[in-house]
C-alpha cells in the first residue's frame, strides 16, 4: 500500500463518511474536508470547498503533513426546482458545488500526486448524469459536467500515472433522505423502479471507492461506473 494520504471531500457525514470510515479501515490514512472540519475517522479540515482560496488551502495544509496519493471529490448539493422558475444563481451554486469544486480540487492536488509518482482521483457523480429529470435541469447538468472531467483529465494525466474515475450512485439511503426513503409510498416506488427492489447504502458506494483505492488497477480510468441497482438501464 503506497505511504500518503487521500483526501475526501464532504467527509463529514453521509457517503463522504461512510468513504473516510471505509478507506481508514483499509489502512490509509484520510484527510476529511468539511464545513465543519468533523470526522469521524482520519484528520478533519475545515474546509468550504465552493471558496477557492479555502480549498487551495486546505489541500496545501494536507501535502504539508506528507505526500497525496489520491482525492475523492465527493461534497455536492442537490434541489429540486421547477425548470421555468430556476434562476442564474440557483444554476451556479449548484454547478459551483457539484463541478467547478471537485475541478479545483483535482487541480490543486495534481502536483502532489504528481510528485508521489502518480495516484488515483474518484469523483462522485449520478446515474442522473444520463437521465431527463423532471425539475433537476441544475443537478442533471453538474454531475453530466463530472462525467466530462473525469474523461478529460483522465487523458490528460495518464502520462502522470494518474488515473481519474466517476462513481455514479443511484438514490443512496444517508442521513439526509433515511425519513423519505421509508416512506411507503416511496419504497412501493423504489421497488418497482430498481432492478434490486431498493435503495443503496453509502457504505456500498464506500465500498466501491475503496476498493479502487486498494487494488490499483491502473489500466482502469476516464470511466464512469454506476452504482444504482440497475435502475438506469431499466426499461
Amino acid at each position: 500500500m503506497p505511504e500518503g494520504t487521500i483526501v475526501v471531500t464532504g467527509g463529514s457525514r453521509g457517503i463522504g463518511a461512510a468513504i473516510v470510515d471505509d478507506l481508514d479501515r483499509r489502512g490509509f490514512n484520510v484527510a476529511a474536508l468539511s464545513r465543519s472540519g468533523e470526522t469521524g475517522a482520519g484528520k478533519g479540515y475545515r474546509c468550504d470547498v465552493t471558496d477557492e482560496r479555502s480549498l487551495q488551502g486546505a489541500i496545501a495544509a494536507v501535502a504539508a503533513d506528507g505526500p497525496v496519493i489520491g482525492l475523492v471529490n465527493n461534497a455536492g448539493v442537490q434541489r429540486a426546482t421547477p425548470s421555468h422558475l430556476l434562476s442564474v444563481r440557483e444554476l451556479d451554486e449548484t454547478m459551483s458545488l457539484n463541478m467547478t469544486a471537485s475541478m479545483v480540487a483535482c487541480r490543486e492536488a495534481y502536483p502532489h500526486l504528481k510528485a508521489a509518482g502518480g495516484g488515483t482521483i474518484v469523483n462522485i457523480g449520478s446515474f442522473f448524469d444520463k437521465l431527463g429529470v423532471a425539475e433537476n435541469v441544475a443537478y442533471c447538468a453538474s454531475k453530466a459536467a463530472v462525467g466530462a472531467l473525469t474523461r478529460c483529465l483522465a487523458v490528460e494525466w495518464a502520462k502522470d500515472g494518474i488515473r481519474v474515475l466517476d462513481i455514479a450512485p443511484g438514490y443512496i439511503e444517508t442521513d439526509l433522505n433515511r425519513e423519505f426513503l421509508a416512506r411507503e409510498k416511496v419504497k412501493a416506488w423504489l421497488g418497482r423502479r430498481v432492478p434490486v427492489g431498493r435503495a443503496g447504502a453509502a457504505q456500498e458506494v464506500a465500498r466501491l471507492v475503496g476498493s479502487i483505492f486498494a487494488e490499483g488497477i491502473d489500466f482502469l480510468t476516464g470511466e464512469t461506473i454506476y452504482l444504482d441497482g440497475g435502475q438506469g438501464m431499466n426499461h
